[in-house]
């Protein structure tokens, strides 16, 4: 594959279909006379046209298993169904190429790029101590060919209240979206310590791919705040935070969202419950299992930590045991292979299965977040529902009210002009 182009190769894929088809509906058209059957039978011809295959019979004849000479152990693509019927075959089917090229169109070459324009690069975490506070800042570097840019590549600093604008800024213009989950301001009380070298790693990692999944979103990356956070300087965008709604807007929203969730939804439908119930029971058994990892690592550590000391204890104790040195050294030796593979479980745990759980924690908070701010929007749009339905309902009985009075009004005049005649 590396040696044809994407173009070539469909060519070549396209020209071996077409000579196999090609010459399998001549071999099936050479051997219908003795068949009996016409090119194109009805009941049990193969995908050429030509007679059916031997052995069958019916209109849902079964493709024999040495037609097709599939390896079992390459089934990452699967072309036909060894037992699949032949009317099968011929009628339509999404899964099915019904052409060289729509099978062309199905084949994913690898060493095709993916037409990727914007990548963004979270680097170099800088520590800033001031009078009032100490932050850390992490340099932004962002590529990009989009013509909506200014330029092609932009560096920025931003701390941690940044993101969060950000975030909140995604969550406000797409309310129903699922944002990618940040890390938590706030850490765990006795695992790391603030501005600790390791905490400002994970840091860095988890906001790089925050950034990247915003940019890798078909929705969120055209975002108009997050081309701003990724280009504008650090006084250009506290600039731009300020003109966002003010302090009595902002309680106004938040007064009535406090409403809407008091209110609550009358008639949430049933899929919702559904997807509702399921988010809670997912986040409450998700929860569960990281303090169940956290705890685990935990203990891994503590073990770990006391068994270190074992190890040259027994080193020790060797020294002045004559008759026990090489039991004692081959003890001190074994303490220390376990040393090895706990750290290295240690390890796994700590890369492999504790921030992904932690992440699947943080996945749940934002899905529920998610289903809160549908419930808002559903509440609102009912609570204006039922104030046009007053409004139709008043203006209804003032109709009915005006046609009254114009028929009394109408019948009154009738009268006096029936009367006013000899």
């Amino acid at each position: 594959m590396g040696t044809l182009g994407g173009a070539g190769l469909a060519a070549a894929v396209a020209a071996g279909w077409a000579r196999t088809l090609g010459m399998e509906g001549e071999r099936r058209a050479s051997q219908a006379p003795s068949s009996g059957l016409p090119a194109g039978g009805a009941n049990g011809e193969s995908p050429g046209g030509g007679a059916p295959f031997p052995g069958s019979s019916g209109s849902s004849a079964l493709l024999q298993a040495e037609v097709l000479d599939l390896d079992e152990d390459e089934d990452d693509l699967e072309v036909f169904s060894k037992d699949a019927s032949l009317m099968d075959m011929n009628s339509f089917s999404p899964m099915m190429p019904t052409s060289p090229l729509s099978m062309i169109n199905q084949i994913k070459f690898e060493d095709e790029p993916d037409l990727k324009d914007l990548f963004i690069t979270v680097d170099e975490p800088e520590s800033h101590v001031t009078t009032i506070e100490t932050f850390i800042t992490y340099r932004i570097i962002t590529k990009t060919s989009r013509g909506e840019f200014d330029s092609s590549e932009f560096e920025v600093r931003r701390r941690y209240q940044d993101f969060l604008w950000l975030k909140g800024k995604l969550e406000e213009a797409h309310p129903t979206l699922i944002i990618p989950p940040l890390p938590e301001k706030f850490i765990v009380k006795g695992m790391v310590e603030r501005f600790n070298d390791d905490f400002i790693e994970t840091r860095r990692k988890a906001l790089h791919k925050f950034l990247n999944r915003i940019a890798d979103h078909p929705t969120l990356t055209f975002n108009e705040d997050f081309k701003i956070f990724l280009t504008a300087q650090a006084w250009e965008l506290s600039s731009h935070k300020k003109q966002g709604p003010g302090l009595l807007s902002r309680m106004g929203q938040t007064v009535r969202a406090v409403a809407s969730s008091m209110r609550g939804v009358k008639n949430r439908p049933e899929e919702f419950m559904e997807m509702n119930n399921f988010i809670e029971l997912f986040s409450q058994k998700i929860n569960l299992i990281d303090k169940i990892s956290q705890r685990i690592y935990k203990e891994e550590r503590e073990y770990f930590d006391e068994m270190k000391e074992y190890g040259p204890i027994h080193i020790l104790w060797s020294a002045s045991e004559e008759d026990l040195v090489d039991t004692l050294k081959d003890v001190a030796s074994c303490i220390d292979r376990c040393c090895k593979a706990t750290e290295k479980r240690m390890s796994g745990l700590s890369e492999a299965l504790l921030p992904v759980v932690h992440e699947y924690v943080l996945y749940s908070e934002m899905l529920m977040g998610v289903m809160k701010r549908r419930d808002q929007i559903q509440a609102e749009l009912d609570s204006k529902v039922e104030v046009l339905t007053y409004k139709k309902a008043d203006t209804d009985l003032c109709l009915a009210t005006w046609e009254s009075f114009l028929t009394s009004q109408t019948n009154l005049h009738l009268e006096e002009a029936s009367e006013d005649k000899p």
